[in-house]
Formats: structure tokens, sequence, C-alpha cells
């Protein structure tokens, strides 16, 4: 039986993700912009919060564990080498690790670029993969301590999962970085299709979050700076990948 998934919109841009399994009652969450939305909705659907997954240790994703911890006694996972930066650990992770949550296998994967520390959770059962600010719905987190090879390594890893799996990202940015991926690509029809879905999405006071790998795929510049279309359209043809996702980040930056 497949996880329940529960997507929480929190502060002003973020996403908190429950995550729960039926069977056996256990019920994480990923990222904790802020505790009371999550409260709220655990108390609401009268699940007990039994962990706590962080993908990094920007304090956007990381400021309400306290107070959930306090309330519900949770245990907090999070990586080994963003220990220091990291709310106190239960349980460090390194890519590779995997650990049971319910009646399915976490598998954690080390995505660093966005920052150095930062790691992805992924559910092979239920399709879901949890990329905090690595992979996000039409792009990539920006640069604030890796490097663009390393963004670049990170998002291929994330990129041969399952083109079924969901991907959970950290952010309501879908219409910003689809209007960045139209300007580069303005004549993919994928494109503007998919914005007119997030828009009506929106309008309609629904996350544009999570979105399937294969639309990423699609729609997603980021992912596709190994494709000669990309390549020619930035001029840069004879560029290595990794040339032009960073010629692509620095234009997104200044987009």
């Amino acid at each position: 039986m497949a996880l329940e998934l529960v997507t929480l919109p929190c502060l002003s841009d973020n996403y908190a993700y429950l995550l729960h399994d039926p069977l056996s009652g256990a019920t994480a969450v990923v990222d904790v912009p802020e505790a009371g939305p999550i409260l709220a909705e655990l108390a609401r659907r009268e699940w007990q919060l039994s962990d706590i997954l962080l993908t990094h240790h920007h304090d956007d994703h990381i400021a309400g564990v306290a107070e959930l911890r306090a309330a519900t006694g949770a245990k907090v996972w999070g990586a080994e080498a963003d220990r220091p930066r990291l709310p106190r650990l239960d349980f460090a992770l390194s890519g590779g690790e995997s650990f049971a949550f319910g009646g399915e296998e976490a598998v954690v994967i080390d995505v660093p670029g966005h920052t150095l520390g930062h790691i992805a959770f992924y559910f092979a059962q239920s399709a879901l993969a949890f990329t905090g600010d690595s992979l996000m719905a039409g792009g990539c987190g920006r640069l604030f301590e890796g490097k663009p090879e390393q963004m670049w390594a990170s998002l291929q890893r994330l990129a041969a999962l399952p083109g079924e799996t969901r991907i959970c990202s950290g952010h309501e940015y879908t219409g910003a970085n689809l209007r960045f991926a139209a300007a580069i690509e303005p004549g993919n029809p994928a494109i503007a299709a998919r914005t007119l879905r997030v828009m009506k999405a929106r309008a309609e006071g629904r996350p544009s979050v999570p979105s399937r790998l294969s639309g990423e795929l699609a729609t997603n510049p980021f992912l596709r700076a190994s494709l000669p279309e990309m390549k020619a359209a930035l001029d840069m043809s004879t560029a290595t990948d990794a040339e032009v996702f960073a010629q692509l980040r620095a234009r997104k930056d200044r987009f």
C-alpha cells in the first residue's frame, strides 16, 4: 500500500510534506519551515508524528523543528555532513544509506549544490522523491554553496529515477521557473502546456507541487542541459553538459 502524501503550504511560499503509512501509523514530515500548519494538520487527521526528515540546513526548512519535536517527540533525521548546522539529530545520514519507514525503504541521495550537505529522500514503492531546494518544479535551487559541476551531478542522480516519480520540492516557484524555461525554449510546447496547468492550479488555490519527473525532463531547462537542442539554443554546441548547466543557472540568477 502506497504512503499517503499531504502537501502543506508554510510561510509565504514554502512547503512541508506529511507522509503517512496507513498500516503501521508511522507519520513523517519532510522539512519544517514552521510548526503551526503541521501540528494543525496532524490534529485534523489524528496522526501521531514519528519522524522529521530534513533536506538541508536553511532556516526556512528547519525553523519549526524544535517546537515540533517538543510537541510530538518525533525523531529527527538529517545529513551527517550538515550535522553542525542542523537541529540536534537523532539519526545522521549519508548518501547511499537507507532506512525503514513504515513498510517502505527510504534511500538517501546526496544532492549538493544549493548547499554542500543537501540530501534527498527517495521512496521507490510510493514513487516519491523529496528534493528540497535541489531539483525544483521547473527549476533548481540557487548555488549558494556548491559549484555548477556539483549541482549538475546531483540533478543527474535525480533524473535517473523512474519517470513516474513525484518530485516533492520545497517552494512555490513553479510559475517563475516556467517563465524562464519559456524564454530559453520558446518553441517547446510542453512548457506552454505546463504553464497553463500551473496557472489554473494556482488560480484555484492548489499547489503546483509535487510534479512528475517525466514532466520535469520535458520542461525543466536545468535537466535538459545535455540535449543538442538546448546547446544550440544557447550557442554552446561544443560545450560540456556542466558548462551549459552553469550558463543556464547564471542566466536564471539574472532573469
